[in-house]
């Protein structure tokens, strides 16, 4: 009987030991890595200038209310700010003025380990400016092109003849400066977003008729064009004109935006990923130069009063139009997830 009881507490004490040593193995183990977000729409603001509720709103503030109120700040190492994720699938984040920090912060959310975007959709998003000859302030517009602003040759006005060209593209870069987006998506941006009820103000209103175009004038809508993407604030007629020849150039659509992030962000998307489910949008808050009256000096350091006007509508507007687009994609999920789908007859 002593033999078998002191095997027992052999058996016992073997047994505990055991489980020790399990638990130390197992508390010495990583941890087994969550299961990746599957992400289905990702909306990549510029920036916010203040918080993301409750004051007033920037680029992001409109999308966060509508998406990510109770959604969990998720931070990523070398993006400027968080990611947020709703349980629907969509993401969103503000990435930073300019092509450098808005496509650094692109690519740091993209190779994360949190997040699975093989199947994600892209809304690169955010305020720019129009020339008053094709748009008009309020105004939001999907990107038919995207073109790199920046890429190229140029030189001063004296170096040439009145009316010669100021600017000749540099041989290779036609990979990097010239995205043509995905026609069918483009498409299907417009047929969901185009009659979107636009907000406006007095202040925009009363501003559009210093310009004598016809455009200018029009009241907010949505349009499609090519977007010129480079970080200086172009400014003035010769420079605006600039952008056109340039469009035309690369045998782009109108110049119709002036922005400052989206072909850097679209190059990174395409270089990781593809970028045939990239969209770019952007709302009008300022004409690229100035009306007759004005010197573009004057029209980019405008008295008191005298500014445009309509920025809060158009931040508005920006999530107006492109949260239509999200929506359909994610409550459609699988027609969309495959790729885009063709789109119905009307």
């Amino acid at each position: 009987m002593a033999t078998r009881s002191n095997e027992a507490r052999s058996n016992k004490v073997v047994a505990w030991l055991c489980a020790g040593v399990l638990a130390t193995l197992a508390a010495a183990l990583p941890a087994r890595a969550a299961e990746p977000i599957k992400v289905k729409v990702v909306v990549g603001a510029m920036f916010e200038i203040g918080k993301n509720t409750g004051d007033r709103a920037g680029e992001f503030q409109h999308w966060y209310e509508r998406y990510w109120m109770s959604s969990a700040a998720l931070p990523v190492r070398g993006a400027l700010n968080p990611v947020y994720c709703n349980a629907d699938g969509v993401c969103g984040a503000v990435l930073g003025m300019g092509k450098v920090s808005s496509s650094a912060s692109m690519q740091a959310i993209l190779l994360n380990p949190q997040f699975d975007f093989s199947q994600a959709y892209f809304i690169v998003s955010g305020v720019a400016g129009t020339p008053p000859a094709r748009g008009t302030i309020g105004e939001v517009n999907w990107a038919t092109w995207l073109v790199d602003y920046d890429l190229g040759h140029r030189w001063a006005q004296d170096e040439v003849k009145p009316g010669e060209p100021l600017f000749m593209p540099r041989k290779g870069y036609e990979s990097v400066r010239l995205f043509h987006l995905n026609p069918a998506l483009v498409a299907w941006a417009m047929r969901l977003s185009a009659d979107t009820p636009l907000k406006d103000s007095e202040a925009a209103r009363a501003y559009r008729m210093r310009y004598p175009m016809e455009a200018a004038r029009r009241a907010p809508f949505v349009g499609t064009g090519t977007h010129m993407t480079g970080d200086t604030f172009f400014h003035g007629p010769g420079m605006s004109a600039q952008a056109q020849y340039i469009a035309k150039l690369y045998g782009a659509d109108d110049y119709v935006i002036t922005e400052m992030e989206g072909a850097a962000v679209t190059l990174v998307i395409k270089r990781l990923l593809g970028s045939d489910r990239v969209m770019s949008l952007r709302g009008a808050v300022n004409f690229d130069q100035g009306n007759p009256n004005e010197t573009t000096l004057q029209h980019l350091d405008p008295a008191p009063g005298q500014t445009a006007g309509g920025f809060a509508e158009t931040v508005q507007n920006i999530e107006l139009v492109g949260s239509r687009v999200v929506d359909a994609i994610v409550s459609d999920w699988a027609h969309w997830q495959g790729g885009v789908p063709p789109l119905p007859p009307k």
